[in-house]
């Protein structure tokens, strides 16, 4: 298994949580909002330290689910 398949196994999506949007691990942080977190400018540790449940390789996951999915848009375009 790649490094990158790997990270996307820690996102989840379930129709009765959050709306089915993607999330991560099960939780109720979904992978928007890790993003926009670090669109903001808002740096990895200082995420961590505000969502001590989430690890370093969350936001990892975040940012290579949100890869693939416009991976995945430009293909149809």
């Amino acid at each position: 298994m790649t490094e990158p398949d790997r990270l996307l196994d820690r996102i989840t999506i379930n129709p009765e949580q959050m709306s089915g949007k993607p999330c991560i691990r099960g939780m109720r942080i979904r992978v928007v909002d890790v993003l926009d977190l670090l669109g903001a400018g808002v740096s990895e540790d200082e995420i961590l330290a505000d969502y001590p449940d989430l690890e370093r390789d969350d936001i990892r996951a975040a940012v290579t689910y949100a890869r693939r999915a416009l991976e995945d848009i430009s293909r149809v375009a």
